[in-house]
C-alpha cells in the first residue's frame, strides 16, 4: 500500500525524493521504495524521516482503522 502521507510531506516540505534521502543518509531508491509500500523502514529511519520533514511518527507512518 502506497504511504500517501510520506509523499505529501515530502512534497509540502518541497523536497524531492534525492534531497529527502540525501538529508537522511539512504538512497532515492529507498524513498521510493518506502513511498510504494514496498519496504518497511527501521524506526530508526522513520524517526529520521519525520524529524527531517517536520512531521510525527503518527503523521507519517501510523495507518487509522479506515485506511487499511
Amino acid at each position: 500500500m502506497k504511504n500517501i502521507k510520506l509523499i505529501v510531506a515530502r512534497t509540502e516540505k518541497q523536497m524531492s525524493q534525492t534531497e529527502l534521502a540525501e538529508a537522511i543518509g539512504i538512497t532515492r531508491q529507498t524513498v521510493s521504495l518506502i513511498e510504494k509500500g514496498e519496504y518497511n523502514p527501521t524506526l530508526k529511519l522513520c524517526k529520521a524521516i519525520c524529524r527531517t520533514l517536520g512531521k510525527t511518527l503518527n503523521d507519517i507512518f501510523w495507518e487509522e482503522e479506515n485506511e487499511k
